[in-house]
């Protein structure tokens, strides 16, 4: 069992998980129980993650929308742990709540794990936005669904720092990463830009 988020969470350090609320959301065909996201959940119970009625239809604006119901759910400051279509959708849901007269948006910071290529799902126009929170996109040298080029990219149209992590694939199941350990550092490094004591 991994230690690495309770360890420094513990330690007295910028980054307190406590702090935040924590949505796990999954891409194309949710997270199966091998996935990192899943693996991460089963070590924090408190993850939260974001349901879609249908894991098969990549659909950003339902998906986009199932997102802003479970963030409505909580008052809380919130970090979003995204990985692959997960990613656009967070970005889409972000300039939504932006694009909302006088509501400020209850998202911190968001790690985004081997985004998929807009355009492989036509949506390019619908996330070519700068997120208003602090963001890292995590990109693989040999991702199928989005080169490392690309996703470096797209982290600068979406004003995100950008992580080279090898050639890790999709950063998926098939990865073979059980608990990834640097994604989880990833994300603490992550959490010590964002400022909970604002909320």
């Amino acid at each position: 069992m991994s230690t690495s988020l309770s360890r420094r969470a513990t330690a007295p350090a910028p980054a307190h998980l406590a702090d935040y609320r924590v949505l796990v959301v999954p891409g194309l065909h949710g997270s199966g129980p091998e996935h990192w996201q899943s693996r991460w959940q089963r070590l924090y119970p408190a993850f939260e993650r974001v349901e879609q009625t249908d894991w098969s239809r990549p659909e950003l604006p339902r998906w986009s929308q199932r997102l802003d119901e479970v963030l409505a759910q909580s008052a809380r400051p919130v970090v979003i742990v995204a990985h692959s279509f997960g990613c656009l959708t967070t970005v889409h849901r972000a300039a939504a709540l932006q694009a909302r007269s006088g509501t400020a948006s209850p998202i911190a910071a968001a790690l985004l794990v081997a985004p998929a290529d807009p355009g492989k799902f036509e949506v390019s126009d619908e996330v070519s936005h700068r997120l208003s929170f602090p963001a890292l996109v995590v990109g693989s040298e040999n991702d199928p669904w989005m080169s490392a080029p690309r996703a470096r990219q797209w982290a600068k149209t979406w004003g995100a720092s950008f992580y080279n992590a090898g050639a890790l694939g999709h950063i998926n199941a098939e990865s073979g990463l059980d608990d990834w350990l640097a994604g989880q550092e990833l994300l603490l490094d992550l959490l010590a830009q964002a400022q909970p004591s604002d909320w």
